[in-house]
């Protein structure tokens, strides 16, 4: 019987076309390699003799090929897929679209631009992916030891003006509207269209260095609504690449204060909800250590609070109760109306409401109650969802001091603005407090605030 002959590999004519594009040698495509691979903490050895077994049709294993399009990427300003090199993302890879915090803008551009591109069209990560908090640990690093861009102006088809940057940011305010009334599930898909077609084209049009940097930083504004927005929808691991990008927006756009409200905010958020507690509060303390000086009183104050949100977590009282201190500290330092419109939100009913979660996690059920009628007493009208959650959040701490029955009724109270509301925070919320309700042995009660909540 002969020997069976030898596979015969197809030559892999698309990764050669994308290294002569990027004007990269074997040898050049292997240490870019190595490099990229050193990041994601990947011992990699390749050598010119490993692209061209490459070239000849081999796939290396694991995440090999997703580090050789990034590193062809970064060579050529743009992001390049897996698939466009001629190769096959290995079962259970993590796409790494949105999660590189590029280091100059000729390569952040094409970064935010693909992650909304591909949320748009669903090629992008897994619905209800959870990653490694780890992934925001080099971005807020980097943004802390940085500075801006040191030049921003465009080269494009079109011209960009003021009435542009004028009509984002309106459109922004008026999506952000929209989500408080109604919930992120019907309005997201809207603003991640939004962000891929008329804002991915703006940034690719033509601008100066002032208005270059007004409209990176209504993309930044925009970006991390939509980082909030995947929160909303139960998105956590969607909304870590959403918040790693408007960081680098920020970047461009010189705004250390947005900068610090995205990872006090936003990353910070992210890390308690995914279990990270300890990663929780060195986020909110590169915040405060990066916007020192530049960030107006709520900033400081969102800083403050996400990291007593952090101690709270890991049972550190005293340290909690000094970061909520300084938090209310720095808000009073300032004028409301001198807020920045996207960190308007952080008053004093927006402390009291993250306080009396973090005396909820102390364990000190009294604190809690208080805070959150202070929390509910100050709602903003016309914002459905916080008010929903802070009556979720009120009735839970009904509940724990012995107030059954009050507590059942401040959740009723919510059911209303519940059924126009397609959020997954307040799903979250209203679960959890009927698991608790029918734990102390009222079901029925339970279930009907649960029938009751769901949308006709």
């Amino acid at each position: 019987m002969g020997a069976r002959p030898p596979a015969v590999r197809k030559a892999n004519e698309r990764l050669r076309a994308v290294m002569e594009e990027a004007g990269c040698s074997n040898t050049g495509l292997a240490r870019r390699v190595n490099v990229c691979g050193a990041e994601h903490g990947l011992d990699l050895r390749y050598d010119k003799t490993s692209v061209a077994r490459w070239l000849r049709g081999q796939q290396p294993r694991g995440r090999a090929p997703g580090i050789i399009a990034q590193a062809l990427g970064r060579k050529l300003g743009r992001v390049v897929t897996v698939e466009e090199i001629g190769m096959a993302p290995q079962p259970g890879a993590t796409p790494t679209v949105g999660l590189r915090f590029e280091p100059v803008l000729a390569g952040a551009l094409p970064q935010a631009r693909a992650l909304w591109h591909s949320d748009a069209n669903r090629t992008g990560s897994p619905a209800g992916e959870r990653l490694s908090t780890s992934v925001l640990v080099q971005p807020s690093r980097d943004w802390l030891v940085t500075g801006a861009d040191p030049a921003v102006a465009g080269r494009g088809s079109t011209a960009v003006g003021t009435a542009d940057i004028a009509a984002i940011r309106a459109t922004t305010a008026a999506f952000a509207d929209l989500d408080h009334r109604f919930g992120s599930t019907r309005i997201r898909p809207v603003v991640i269209h939004y962000l891929d077609s008329v804002v991915s084209r703006l940034l690719v049009s033509t601008y100066g260095e002032a208005t270059g940097r007004q409209l990176f930083g209504v993309a930044a504004r925009l970006t991390e609504l939509a980082g909030y927005m995947a929160i909303d929808t139960g998105q956590p691991g969607l909304a870590q690449r959403y918040y790693i990008q408007a960081l680098r927006l920020t970047q461009a756009a010189d705004d250390r204060g947005m900068g610090g409200y995205v990872l006090a905010s936003g990353m910070s958020r992210v890390a308690l909800m995914l279990g990270s507690p300890h990663e929780a509060v060195q986020l909110a303390r590169v915040a405060r250590e990066g916007c020192r000086g530049r960030g107006s009183p709520g900033v400081r104050a969102a800083c403050h609070v996400a990291e007593a949100r952090g101690h709270a977590v890991l049972g550190d009282a005293s340290a909690c109760e000094l970061a909520a201190g300084r938090a209310f500290e720095a808000l009073d330092d300032g004028d409301p109306a001198d807020e920045p419109d996207w960190c308007a939100h952080v008053d004093r009913a927006h402390l009291a409401e993250e306080l009396a979660r973090c005396a909820t996690d102390l364990d000190r059920s009294t604190t809690a109650l208080r805070c959150a009628r202070e929390a509910l007493q100050g709602c903003v009208p016309g914002r459905w969802r916080r008010r929903a959650l802070r009556l979720l959040l009120l009735a839970s701490a009904q509940l724990r001091v012995g107030d059954v029955d009050q507590g059942h009724l401040t959740a009723t109270q919510a059911v209303p603005l519940l059924r126009g509301l397609c959020s997954a925070q307040c799903a979250g919320e209203l679960e959890d407090f009927c698991g608790r309700l029918e734990a102390l042995g009222r079901r029925e009660e339970a279930c009907e605030l649960l029938s009751g909540s769901e949308r006709s």
